[in-house]
């Protein structure tokens, strides 16, 4: 599925599909693609997403730390869009994801809120079932 589309499923529209990686849907919750290889089990009901920011740049970055910053300052719910790549050591270096070959997926009974954010360091915790 592409990532349109798995952004649709949480009734949610990219402001640029070349870029973009998250957005606010219409009832405020924040709608984020994050790579598959960043989670991290945490607790048997958790999952917790951790990166930072400063890994990779370009336009949909920089509308991503504008979005976490809202969202970690209003402790909105975040749901996800996974993003699995062909090519993690690229992910892992900041390189043009765009490029590769990237699978996308939804997981709707997860529920998340971002616990760190310090303007690049971030972890998203999703209550998993």
């Amino acid at each position: 599925m592409g990532i349109q589309s798995c952004f649709n499923e949480y009734d949610c529209t990219l402001k640029n599909l070349n870029w973009s990686v998250s957005s606010f849907n219409g009832k405020g919750e924040l709608v984020v693609s994050l790579w598959y290889q960043f989670f991290r089990r945490t607790a048997p009901e958790k999952l917790t997403y951790i990166d930072r920011t400063s890994r990779w740049s370009g336009h949909g970055n920089t509308e991503f730390i504008n979005n976490l910053d809202k969202g970690f300052a209003e402790n909105v719910i975040v749901r996800v869009v996974i993003a699995r790549t062909d090519n993690e050591a690229a992910v892992r270096d900041g390189r043009d994801a765009s490029k590769l070959k990237n699978k996308f997926y939804t997981k709707p009974s997860w529920v998340g809120r971002i616990t760190v954010w310090d303007g690049d360091n971030f972890e998203i915790e999703f209550r998993v079932e």
